[in-house]
């Protein structure tokens, strides 16, 4: 991570309220990429990305003094435990289900952490040094800003295919689009999309 987002995270751990919100909001664009695509999977349209996401924010902004780690990877990955809850909580309720389902909390964390891998730099080998993980979470929330900064349609081709593995055929589908209109609009989207990703 920068050293902009070490002293980020530094400020707001010291009780800084403005560095809180301002840590938080430079997680957004990667945690409602991860909440979509977790989302996407399950409920589609019954539930807005951007609610999860702020609920996700409050309950880290009420608790951030019971964070136990020091480093921004540390943070992103208590953030995303926060989002695995938050995105069970929603299942139980769309799913009518009874209780807390632990079992189905940590299903919901290992696909998060498996999207979150993706989203890094296409997936974190678990052999990799800490320092080079950390530079893997980076390039993940520079690729969820620039996915952010995408138009609509150029942003969800990309989503489908990459992140949610859909073939060609089933993205065509799902946008209701024909496949070879697909096709083009996914080189198109990725063309855009590396004109928006820092060289590096």
């Amino acid at each position: 991570m920068t050293s902009d987002s070490r002293s980020l995270l530094d400020a707001a751990l010291a009780g800084g309220e403005t560095a809180r919100g301002a840590l938080l909001e430079s997680y957004r664009p990667w945690l409602e990429l991860l909440a979509r695509v977790e989302i996407g999977r399950r409920l589609q349209t019954k539930v807005d990305v951007a609610d999860v996401v702020q609920e996700t924010f409050l309950e880290a902004y009420r608790n951030i003094d019971r964070f136990r780690g020091t480093t921004p990877s540390e943070f992103s990955a208590w953030l995303r435990g926060i989002l695995a809850i938050r995105v069970s909580l929603l299942l139980r309720r769309y799913l009518k289900t009874q209780g807390r389902d632990v079992r189905r909390e940590r299903e919901i964390e290992v696909d998060l952490d498996q999207s979150s891998r993706a989203i890094d730099g296409g997936m974190i080998a678990f052999q990799s040094t800490p320092s080079e993980q950390a530079v893997k979470r980076e390039q993940g929330l520079l690729l969820a800003d620039a996915l952010a900064r995408l138009p609509d349609d150029y942003r969800e081709v990309i989503i489908l295919r990459h992140l949610e593995e859909l073939t060609f055929p089933e993205v065509a589908t799902r946008m209701n689009r024909t496949l070879d209109s697909v096709q083009k609009l996914w080189m198109r989207a990725l063309a855009r999309l590396r004109q928006l990703m820092p060289p590096g």
